[in-house]
């Protein structure tokens, strides 16, 4: 039976009549998209159509779900909210804390030692507040929730970007900062610009070599990482329809490398069996009745240009296998290429590392699919050339492909199998020789490949594949293998051709776990204690931040102007920064140390123009902060994509950055820093950026005169006395000014203002 089927038949109950009426609104056949957002509005019954890309929209998510590394930041924001348990259906998932080192069983009893303070308090807080808990080793984030709380039609948040991943259950599931969590949490509407739609209709099927994760390796190449930003992709067609749920989810999943809002499948066969396999029969049940109101309208995906605002067509039938990177998960290159793509390029040939796993590629088919190459080196005498590491989705997955030989067939080749954690996908791994920075290749089935992403090693050149695809370039232990037409040579001297990957589906004997993690919150939490140590260097309790005294910022110094790419990542690291997630104050000592100052084109080396001399980010701006000395910092293009994570909002506003001016937000960061009561702004004239100097000190003109639509002015006085006046867009609403002027958006909440 799934958790939460009342609330689901609810959800269902409703959604046929609230569907009808937007379609009358609206005046034309609905998307799926469209009828799932009509369907959860904050007022219930829609009264008036939306126009995507304008129009801010409340409402009302059917669940939140939260990782460690962002549930200790967004759960210590919560215990302000003074609420006694959550509104809706909430759950933390503990994945992201585990070093990926030895193998399974020792890196899970080193993470349970050196994180038990965070673990207790996470488990006690949820315990307080009605919140389900998943332990540490119960698996990842992303595939607990398509395994357990995914729904068609349904509408979740969550304190990860690639909460995303649950729209291979036809959901639309929404990466989120904390704060906004913290909102849905305690009962009030959630706040989101009506997306844009981009429809990318799939032909023919895939076959071969060719995987799901193609797919979306193919659209990130298509549209980069910044050209889904507003909008939902809704993918449909015959292809979309022969595709496996957990397929749909690997596509879904990296649709948060191309800054898409979400993406979706209609509801169809796969979604049935993938339910009723994973025990929730009655999920099935309930949406057949309403199956019709599941996918989009018959005519909006017989004429699909007349209803999303761009499209895109893939025939499944000739696309090839890629290979997405170095540096960046939207360089594509088709398998064929890459022996000329590497060569024109320098990328080191001989490959280190194959890594399969992560929330994108851990699901039971990925699993099997990728050991089928496995079986087949085995059987012809061939070994791998490269080194070998899994992370299994969940402790079902690890047990149920355990059961199943597997495993077994993975460590015939030596492979080492982590613990069912996120690990080297988000930089917790403890790779050996990594701190040499030598010049290497690793291939691996995650979803992102930033720079000193998964080892820290910025020489790294990390290539993003699907399962099966990692299995036989590390094999081979050459990055321009091409399988479809290359041999390997095997231990008896002949040459030896790998067939096509094969693999089940689901488990034909059915999933199976003895223990899944699974901590049920108590009835009544009014009498749990929730106990944080002054002394702690892991957890921190939360101080309001101040409002603003209704003034111009005046004096304000350039922190750093930040050159091309300005991830979460280089905002806020992860790997072993992660430890302090819930400790402000020393979690922003990591505060923008891999940006690259546009001055000196150096990481962490920036102009404290109180002395004049270079120095590391965090410590200038404390300088400056000690001194009462506002700052600004100034970025690029697409500035803070990547993670959900809102330390890269925290941090500069704890540490006294009053205001981000940049060419372009990525949409979650850019709502972090509205949340925390941040100055968001853009370039009215991009070409502003390049006046920008170092030793500027900065003024807002009108700021006192701060309103929707209206741009701000900013004087930049620079270090011979000149200035120039800069125009600075922004996309602030009254509510969300209304975040400044109170300090953040929680301090409206726990003043019971919001």
């Amino acid at each position: 039976m799934a958790f939460d089927i009342e609330m689901i038949e609810k959800v269902y109950a409703n959604m046929a009549a609230r569907v009808d009426i937007a379609r009358e609104l609206v005046g034309r056949p609905l998307t799926l998209s469209e009828k799932i957002l009509y369907s959860h509005l904050w007022e219930g019954t829609p009264s008036q159509a939306f126009t995507r890309g304008k129009d801010y929209v409340d409402f009302a998510p059917d669940r939140v779900a939260c990782q460690d590394a962002t549930a200790q930041m967004a759960l210590l924001q919560f215990m302000h909210a003074g609420k006694k348990t959550v509104a809706v259906p909430t759950t933390v998932h503990c994945d992201h804390l585990i070093l990926a080192k030895n193998g399974a069983k020792q890196d899970l009893e080193l993470a349970n030692k050196q994180s038990k303070e965070v673990f207790d308090f996470l488990s006690s807080v949820s315990n307080k507040y009605g919140i389900g808990f998943w332990k540490p080793g119960s698996g990842i984030i992303h595939q607990i929730v398509l395994e357990n709380y995914a729904f068609p039609g349904g509408l979740m948040i969550g304190t990860d970007s690639h909460t995303v991943n649950a729209g291979g259950l036809g959901m639309l599931a929404i990466g989120v900062g904390g704060a906004d969590a913290v909102d849905v949490m305690s009962g009030m509407s959630w706040e989101l610009k009506f997306p844009k739609l981009i429809g990318v209709k799939l032909t023919g099927k895939l076959s071969g070599w060719t995987a799901p994760k193609d797919v979306i390796l193919k659209v990130a190449d298509i549209l980069t990482v910044k050209g889904g930003t507003g909008a939902i992709v809704e993918y449909f067609g015959e292809g979309a329809e022969a595709m496996s749920c957990t397929g749909k989810g690997t596509i879904c999943n990296m649709g948060a490398e191309i800054g898409a809002t979400t993406s979706t499948f209609g509801y169809d066969d796969s979604m049935r069996r993938y339910l009723a396999a994973t025990g929730r029969q009655d999920v099935v049940n309930a949406a057949d009745k309403v199956a019709s109101y599941l996918t989009a309208d018959a005519d909006v995906y017989a004429n699909p240009a007349n209803y999303f605002d761009q499209l895109i067509e893939i025939n499944l039938s000739e696309l090839e296998p890629h290979i997405n990177g170095p540096f960046t998960p939207d360089r594509g290159t088709p398998v064929s290429k890459m022996k000329e793509e590497a060569a024109a390029n320098g990328w080191p040939l001989k490959v280190e590392w194959g890594l399969i796993g992560s929330c994108t590629n851990s699901s039971y088919e990925d699993m099997s699919r990728a050991a089928s190459i496995v079986r087949q080196a085995v059987a012809h005498g061939i070994t791998p050339k490269a080194e070998f590491g899994i992370n299994p989705g969940s402790e079902q997955i690890r047990f149920t492909i355990e059961r199943d030989g597997i495993i077994a067939d993975f460590e015939k080749m030596g492979t080492k199998v982590f613990t069912n954690a996120c690990g080297p996908c988000i930089g917790q791994w403890d790779r050996e020789g990594a701190d040499k920075q030598e010049k290497n290749t690793i291939v691996h089935s995650f979803n992102r490949n930033f720079s000193k992403r998964a080892d820290g090693n910025p020489n790294t050149h990390a290539f993003v594949t699907s399962p099966e695809m990692v299995a036989a370039l590390a094999i081979s232990g050459r990055l321009d293998f091409n399988p479809i037409t290359d041999t390997l040579i095997n231990d008896k001297g002949e040459a030896v051709r790998l067939n096509a990957p094969f693999g089940d589906e689901l488990p034909t004997k059915g999933f199976d776990v003895e223990d899944p993690g699974f901590q049920a919150p108590a009835e009544d939490g009014s009498s749990v204690q929730v106990v944080v140590s002054p002394t702690s260097d892991r957890l921190q309790l939360l101080e309001p931040f101040l409002p603003w005294d209704g003034k111009n910022i005046t004096g304000a110094k350039l922190l750093i102007k930040a050159f091309g790419k300005c991830t979460t990542d280089h905002i806020s690291m992860a790997g072993p920064w992660l430890r302090f997630r819930g400790h402000l104050d020393n979690i922003s000592n990591n505060m923008l140390i891999g940006a690259d100052n546009a001055f000196n084109r150096k990481t962490n080396s920036v102009k404290n123009q109180l002395t004049g001399a270079y120095d590391e980010v965090p410590k200038v701006q404390r300088a400056y902060k000690a001194a009462g000395v506002p700052s600004i910092v100034v970025g690029d293009h697409n500035y803070g994509e990547g993670s959900s994570r809102e330390h890269a909002a925290m941090e500069p506003r704890f540490l006294g950055v009053k205001a981000v001016l940049v060419k372009s937000f990525a949409r979650i960061h850019e709502t972090n820093l509205k949340k925390q009561g941040m100055l968001a702004l853009t370039f009215a004239n991009e070409a502003d950026y390049d006046k920008i100097q170092e030793d500027d000190t900065i003024n807002f003109l009108d700021l006192t005169e701060f309103a929707p639509g209206k741009p701000l002015t900013l004087e930049f006085v620079h270090a011979d006395g000149s200035k120039d006046i800069i125009m600075a867009n922004h996309t602030y609403n009254d509510s969300q000014i209304g975040w400044f002027v109170a300090g953040s958006a929680l301090n409206l909440i726990a003043a019971g203002k919001a």
